[in-house]
């Protein structure tokens, strides 16, 4: 009996929450494990090995624990994609559509060289809108993406087919049916 815990061992689901009818995935309990983390960290640049990667960008919040620490793994530049009005100086913005309404999130303008390969990481992909309004900002700025890495993949919300539709690489630790 193979008793070795995987990824999604980790991760715990929170009922009604934020609201009735909702799983939430919480990935706090994986990064609270140094285990569970560096198994986390460790596969998300697995398929990455042996590839250039200069900047690995981050989408809000989560995206920053997990992007921080895979750079430093790669020994690369992390780059933060932020919530409109969180970061100083000059920035380029990208709108993108909630099922409630729209949110914008910014990056600095100067933050990708064009030319630059880039590696794009949050822990959800659920409709894929924060991942493609990231993926816009890090073309406009000339990045090249090599991949797009989540922990958790939520394929009845259509975001990995939304993000492939884009030609981008889709790499998720594990999944989770239902919302």
């Amino acid at each position: 009996m193979n008793t070795q815990k995987t990824v999604k061992d980790y991760i715990r689901t929170i009922v009604d929450f934020p609201h009735e009818g909702i799983l939430f995935r919480d990935v706090t309990t994986l990064f609270a494990d140094p285990r569970g983390f560096r198994m986390a960290v460790d596969q998300m640049l697995h398929p990455y090995a042996g590839q250039r990667i200069d900047k690995v960008v981050g989408l809000e919040a989560r995206g920053f624990i997990l992007g921080g620490a895979v750079a430093h793994q790669l020994g690369c530049g992390f780059v933060p994609v932020r919530k409109k009005g969180k970061l100083p100086g000059a920035v380029i913005s990208e709108e993108y559509t909630l099922e409630y309404g729209e949110a914008v999130v910014e990056l600095h303008d100067d933050a990708i060289t064009a030319g630059e390969t880039v590696l794009l990481v949050d822990d959800l992909l659920a409709t894929g809108g924060t991942a493609e309004a990231g993926i816009k900002l890090i073309e406009r700025l000339g990045g090249q993406i090599i991949g797009c890495a989540f922990v958790i993949d939520l394929p009845d919300l259509g975001g990995r087919e939304r993000i492939e539709a884009l030609g981008m690489d889709v790499h998720a630790l594990c999944a989770f049916e239902g919302l």
